[in-house]
């Protein structure tokens, strides 16, 4: 028997983002008041033109968007830049993203969002692809997804 000390593995890393500056926030909150739909989804479009990597104002895109294949597009953008951001702050491709942090809301209402439009637009298996990429980045996913419309934590 060894006197080496075990080294227990506390299971797959976890990957938090950096929060995004609070004045994208202010930007996203602002545009979210606008009550008019065409107005916010105008003032939205502004704040992910000004802020391409805040994934918050991607995920509110989505979630505002007129179609299903326009929540698409705005879902897509944000997953691929939601990964990004992960790959930047350290993922590999593998380990928990989970919804309890606030800063990773954004990408994983995207992922929410492009599960649900590709629902929609009848994409099957890419609503397959994605239901289970987000159970794998954080198991107590729910069935249902948070609306991605919500951009407050």
């Amino acid at each position: 028997m060894s006197d080496s000390p075990v080294n227990l593995s506390r299971g797959l890393p976890e990957t938090v983002l950096r929060a995004a500056p609070h004045a994208w926030r202010e930007e996203l909150e602002t545009a979210l008041a606008e009550r008019e739909p065409a107005a916010r989804l105008a003032a939205l479009q502004g704040v992910a033109a000004r802020r391409p990597r805040f994934l918050d104002a991607w995920a509110a895109l989505a979630g505002n968007a007129t179609s299903p294949v326009e929540s698409y597009a705005y879902a897509r953008v944000g997953y691929h830049r939601g990964l990004d951001a992960l790959r930047g702050a350290g993922w590999r491709g593998t380990g928990y993203v989970r919804f309890v942090h606030p800063t990773n809301r954004g990408f994983l209402r995207c992922l929410g969002a492009l599960r649900a439009a590709a629902a929609a637009i009848g994409e099957a298996d890419e609503e397959d692809r994605c239901r289970l990429f987000l159970v794998q980045l954080d198991p107590t996913w729910p069935d249902w997804d948070p609306s991605p419309v919500e951009a407050r934590p």
